[in-house]
């Protein structure tokens, strides 16, 4: 009897595992990571482990397929960052006597699938500096940019590729992107792959892999298209849900909440003066549309304050310019769309403002998610509007929170300032002497080389400065001209014309010279009355 040569069935997982407690002395190192690996992370000051990494990495590093759950701001990255990079085989292994020669592979050994572009980034600056020690090799991928410097890396051989789906369908159909050495395979914020529609598209990448790898999927949410995701290919894994002992709610512990009912024309007011609050930090704003996004920095820009924005209808190159002059502190106001609500990881934010009610409670949680990171204290303040009062209870209903019924409330409020420590007196708009940010234009932009740059695309940023290459200046509209055979038909015409006028005035010319030719006559003039000549006789009813 043949054997079968069907691949292993995929089973659901057959045990859960929770964290609940983390020990006060395990360290990166008790958990059996690389020294390498161990010392780059001290070199940046990470030493413990979260509960999601201490209880991720000792099943992930024996090649077991995981499934990991917590919230974010909890540190999945690492949970499967380093076991991703342990799976990786470089020269500095050989070096070490811990792997031969021929293991080492020029094609990519590892991938990670993300949502959004600025989940990319951060996730390769992460493994970047665990990976430092190591001499690992970790290529972004992802739309905006050209195609010819992610084609060059490839070519030159790269470890660890990190991308969004649609680009890595792209070059892997171009066949510049080759799968055939993956043998670990994560997939991350699983649950916004699939709000975005991307499910599909990672299922086609997930097809292109060897059968035989490790799979992580990590996740906040675990929604029943993820599950069935994790049920079809991967194989019995260990899932795995991670939680602080005093964090038990849908929300962190640590961020504190603040939520208002306040008036459309009053919002930007209230967003100046709670922007000078004492102890704030880096504070994003999180806007429903593009439209309001590009306003609101605006309005904050004319205001004084150093500000930045992230929204679809910027070009790549402006989107990462403004995150960086936010991560570099050139700009501490950062006002975006949910694109950017996943994966922006900057230290010092201290406050999240929610300029409009988000759509549901998973946008609430992404959002105001990018404060209290790491255990640090945060503020987030949601303002709604009066029309929005429905959305946002159902919003509370879901996370049961204590805010069903938000007080109503102005820039001039009394409890706006006290609970949101803002100094007597302040005003909307920032003091002169407290304008020390070197602002957006301070940050230069990338020239990506994308199609933005092909298109010009030159939108205005935040402090209305040119955010990308300037616009090519506009074609003149192209006039249809109707054809016969490919020549225009009026010339047709004309030309048809030409010879019987010339055979008529050639005689009466010729006429003319010889003085034979009759006069014309003259054109006499008719006197009228009331619109009838003036010696005809008018009609009658007879």
């Amino acid at each position: 009897m043949a054997r079968s040569t069907d691949p292993p069935r995929r089973r659901v997982p057959r045990h859960t595992e929770e964290a609940t407690t983390l020990s006060a002395t395990a360290t990166f190192r008790d958990l059996g990571i690389l020294p390498e690996t161990a010392e780059a992370l001290e070199a940046v000051g990470i030493t413990t482990p979260f509960p999601i990494q201490e209880m991720t990495l000792p099943v992930a590093l024996a090649g077991t397929d995981v499934i990991g759950q917590a919230k974010t701001g909890t540190g999945k990255t690492l949970g499967f960052g380093l076991p991703l990079l342990e799976s990786v085989t470089v020269a500095a292994d050989v070096e070490a006597g811990r792997a031969s020669a021929d293991q080492l592979s020029e094609a990519p050994q590892a991938l990670v699938v993300v949502p959004t572009r600025e989940l990319c980034q951060q996730v390769t600056n992460d493994l970047l500096t665990a990976g430092k020690a190591r001499d690992v090799r970790v290529l972004s991928i992802y739309g905006g940019r050209a195609y010819e410097p992610q084609v060059e890396a490839l070519t030159k051989g790269v470890d660890v590729v990190v991308g969004t789906p649609g680009r890595l369908l792209d070059l892997a159909g171009q066949r510049k992107l080759r799968l055939s050495q993956v043998r670990c395979l994560v997939l991350d914020e699983a649950d916004e792959m699939l709000d975005l529609g991307f499910l599909p598209d990672v299922e086609k990448i997930i097809e292109l892999l060897p059968t035989r790898r490790q799979t992580m999927l990590f996740s906040a949410t675990m929604p029943g298209q993820v599950i069935g995701l994790a049920r079809r290919y991967m194989n019995q894994p260990t899932h795995i849900r991670a939680t602080a002992p005093d964090d038990e709610g849908a929300t962190v512990a640590n961020t504190a909440q603040h939520v208002y009912r306040a008036h459309s024309m009053d919002k930007a007011e209230m967003v100046a003066r709670i922007l000078q609050a004492e102890g704030r930090g880096l504070a994003m704003l999180f806007c429903r549309t593009k439209r309001t996004a590009a306003d609101v920095a605006d309005q904050l820009s004319r205001r004084g304050f150093a500000s930045g924005a992230v929204h679809g209808d910027l070009g790549q190159g402006a989107r990462e310019q403004a995150l960086r002059a936010f991560r570099n502190g050139k700009v501490d106001v950062l006002v975006c769309t949910d694109v950017a609500a996943r994966g922006i990881d900057v230290d010092g934010v201290t406050h999240v403002i929610n300029y409009q009610t988000p759509e549901d409670e998973k946008t609430y949680l992404h959002r105001i998610g990018r404060t209290g990171r790491a255990g640090a204290a945060g503020i987030a303040v949601t303002l709604v509007d009066w029309d929005d009062i429905p959305r946002w209870q159902l919003i509370n209903k879901a996370l049961g929170l204590a805010f069903h019924e938000p007080p109503e409330t102005y820039s001039t409020s009394p409890h706006l300032f006290a609970e949101m420590r803002i100094p007597e007196g302040t005003k909307g708009t920032l003091p002169r002497a407290e304008r020390t940010r070197a602002g957006l234009a301070a940050e230069e932009v990338e020239d990506l080389g994308g199609p933005q740059a092909r298109r010009g695309g030159g939108r205005r940023g935040a402090a209305g400065a040119v955010t990308a290459e300037p616009k090519r200046p506009a074609r003149p509209k192209r006039q249809r001209r109707r054809t016969r055979a490919g020549e225009p038909v009026a010339e047709q015409a004309e030309r048809a014309a030409k010879p019987a006028k010339a055979d008529q005035e050639a005689p009466q010319a010729a006429a003319e010279a010889d003085g034979t030719a009759p006069r014309a006559p003259r054109r006499r003039r008719r006197r009228t009355r009331g619109g009838s000549a003036a010696g005809a006789t008018p009609a009658t009813g007879d």
